[in-house]
């Protein structure tokens, strides 16, 4: 009886013990969970001074370039509505803006957009369409490779200048259903998930100037909660007609002599800017294990309001230093760690006090070296909704190219800063980022009283993976570049030919380069292939085609509109072999995360891994019907997953016996999961219930192969056809 007490305690025990670790586990991974660090793999730009790509931002900012401009006619004849007295009605005292260009410009018919439908659109809705392909392009994403997926989308707009135009030069008659979805800002971010068919969370925010940042932060949240697998995270910003520029001119908030001269003594408001910028989003797990381009990582975020102040568009400097405190503690970083900051620094009198206040009193305790503090706004004004994802981008460039950009218009610190008493400092050079880690910070104070900040770190080294990134190369030394119109792809065959030449582009592997254009980009109706054995190769015969008509080593095509339809056929059991899908295991990631996504599936139902069932030390079993059909489901699986990955669909699909599962599976009808199941169940059934048998393929007709059985005496039937 003891012993009995005794055994019966140990089992209690044990299974304790097995439910406490369970448990841990558990918490640990929903901790991790709260704080994974998400990936920056994509920036997508069309801001001030030409800045259309997030290179030549950064051209931009290395060359301290002031991109600030007059209002001549732009938008509207500068002179018309310009008066220098503040009091004068219906007038504006600065002609000052930092502008976009081609604002009027719009592909409709690449975003699949009637003419009529385009003319009513706001132009901040095709500004986002435009940087968001933009953005996934150079995330090495092929935009139509999102259809279906938990893609999230946040974008931040607050104006609504095109909405008011219409409302002022239109009439009664004018009026269709496209002013509501092209004017919506609900729709700026729904188009986006409509033309991609995303089926993530998708959502405007409007939180005046804070709004992109906070866009950011939600994208943050979401990839944390795993609402979303992906997440585009944007903001928009137009200056279209001169009445909101008078608002705040007759607040008082706009700089007179036209710049942002943020912590200076002559600071004296701001200079309005305008912009979109995108950036993609993904958990960095995520993006270590797919091989995508890690350009930074968001360690933390935070999000408050200021309450109660001395007024709805005055900051509060208490809020602001709860709304630090609150990112640290969210990116467990401690405020040493942070070397530079990109403030919210509209310049004026009374907000840059108080922001370096804040700025100070949470950051600038207990350093060794002072926490460097510049803004974008010195170089292209106030994006408002805008401003948050610009700085966002400059942060996320200034890292990655280890170097802080020189803060502009800064000659005469502001007085009502007390310098001598504050960790801080002000870069008015550009200076090389020297930190053990580079981490910067990013604030945005909606004039409304929402405040964000956000935390983000270089990223990580090749030495502190530790999983071995797999081979990816697939059309090593052909590259291919397509567009929907032949005038279109003769630009894109200049704009390669152009950036081929560049070092930057030449230093890298050209394996990539071509993986790349061939898989993370559309392929359009018009194409080009270029068989080329480097960078300057490609751009040789580019140029020799361009210049001289020269097509030795490119093939120009037109595929037509009607694409050639696939099917996928998937086999029944009778063709495993040992090593099957092993050389695609190592060399694609995508094909070796489906497999081991099967694998560890099955690892509840077979008694040996599958694996080593495939190609390891138990291959001798493979012939085995139990072990058999689910390694046969398995690679189905996982090249259907490649297939997809590189761009090819099948229309349709058919399968024999066990290959119904596989086409179940990719045509939706059931999941992997299920099928799984169902597998090797089926395959321990007729293992074990099913008189063991043989099959032999007959080059013959049915009628024939007929006749031949009937003449033998034994239990032989025609299977299949």
């Amino acid at each position: 009886m003891s012993n009995n007490n005794n055994t019966d305690t140990a089992k209690l025990l044990k299974q304790a013990l097995k439910e406490l670790k369970k448990s841990k586990d558990s918490v640990q991974r929903l901790e991790k969970e709260k704080h994974e660090p998400i990936a920056v793999i994509g920036l997508g730009c069309r801001l001030p001074g030409g800045a259309n790509s997030p290179e030549r931002l950064w051209e931009l900012l290395e060359n301290g370039e002031d991109a600030i401009v007059d209002m001549v006619d732009q938008r509207w004849v500068g002179d018309d509505f310009y008066d220098p007295d503040p009091e004068a009605i219906g007038k504006l005292y600065t002609k000052a803006n930092g502008l976009v260009d081609d604002v009027d410009q719009f592909d409709a018919e690449f975003f699949g957009i009637a003419p009529v439908e385009a003319t009513l659109m706001e132009p901040q809705q095709r500004l986002l369409l435009e940087t968001t392909w933009d953005s996934l392009e150079h995330a090495g994403i092929a935009p139509d490779s999102l259809m279906g997926t938990k893609t999230g989308v946040y974008v931040g707009i607050c104006h609504m200048g095109y909405s008011h135009m219409q409302a002022q030069y239109g009439s009664l008659e004018d009026i269709s259903p496209y002013n509501g979805t092209g004017n919506s800002h609900s729709v700026a971010s729904g188009r986006l998930s409509y033309l991609l068919g995303l089926q993530g969370p998708s959502m405007s925010v409007d939180t005046a100037c804070s709004s992109s940042l906070v866009a950011i932060h939600l994208a943050v949240q979401s990839l944390r909660k795993g609402e979303s697998d992906l997440a585009l995270a944007a903001g928009v910003n137009l200056i279209l007609e001169p009445t909101t520029s008078m608002i705040f001119a007759r607040a008082g908030m706009l700089s007179p002599d036209g710049r942002c001269k943020t912590f200076d003594g002559d600071a004296n408001g701001y200079v309005r800017g305008e912009g979109c910028g995108t950036v993609v989003l993904k958990r960095l797990s995520d993006a270590l294990r797919d091989g995508d381009n890690v350009l930074a990582v968001v360690r933390g975020s935070a999000v408050n309001q200021d309450g109660k102040s001395q007024g709805i568009t005055a900051p509060n400097e208490l809020a602001q230093e709860k709304v630090l405190r609150a990112a640290l503690e969210d990116a467990r970083l401690k405020p040493e760690e942070v070397s530079y900051i990109e403030a919210h620094g509209t310049g004026t009198p009374l907000g840059d006090p108080i922001e370096l206040a804040a700025l100070n009193t949470v950051y600038g305790k207990e350093r060794s070296d002072k926490l460097v503090v510049g803004s974008i706004k010195t170089n292209m004004g106030h994006l408002e909704a805008a401003a948050g994802v610009a700085g966002f981008i400059k942060l996320v460039l200034s890292i990655h190219n280890q170097t802080i950009p020189k803060h502009l218009h800064y000659s005469t610190p502001n007085p009502y800063i007390n310098w001598s008493n504050i960790a801080i400092e002000v870069p008015t050079e550009q200076r090389q980022w020297q930190a053990p880690v580079r981490i910067g910070g990013l604030s945005s104070f909606g004039f409304s009283g929402t405040n964000c900040h956000i935390l983000v770190e270089q990223a990580p080294i090749p030495s502190d993976i530790n999983d071995e990134k797999p081979a990816t190369q697939f059309a090593p030394e052909l590259l291919t570049i397509s567009a929907k119109t032949k005038d279109a792809l003769q630009a894109y065959l200049q704009n390669y030919a152009d950036a081929l030449a560049m070092p930057s582009l030449q230093g890298q592997d050209w394996n990539d380069v071509c993986f790349t254009a061939a898989t993370g980009r559309n392929h359009f109706r018009h194409r080009a292939t270029i068989l080329a054995g480097s960078a300057q190769d490609a751009a040789d015969k580019l140029n020799g085609l361009l210049k001289n008509g020269d097509a030795t080593g490119i093939q120009i095509n037109d595929v037509g509109t009607n694409t050639a339809k696939i099917a996928f056929m998937f086999t029944g059991q009778g063709a495993q072999f040992a090593g099957m899908g092993q050389d695609l295991y190592a060399r694609f990631p995508v094909f070796k995360n489906a497999l081991d996504k099967v694998a560890e599936l099955m690892s509840d139902e077979l008694d040996q891994p599958l694996l080593s069932i495939m190609w390891g030390d138990n291959t001798a079993l493979l012939d085995e019907t139990q072990y058999t059909q689910p390694a046969i489901f398995a690679l189905q699986y996982a090249l259907t997953q490649l297939w997809t990955s590189l761009g090819v669909q099948a229309a349709c699909v058919t399968g024999h016996s066990i290959g119904e599962y596989a086409a179940a599976v990719y045509s939706g009808v059931m999941s992997v999961e299920d099928a799984v199941k169902m597998i090797c169940a089926r395959g321990r059934l007729m293992a074990s219930e099913c008189e063991r048998g043989a099959m032999a393929a007959v080059f013959a007709s049915a009628e024939e192969t007929r006749n031949v059985i009937e003449t033998l005496d034994s239990v032989i039937d025609i299977a299949a056809v």
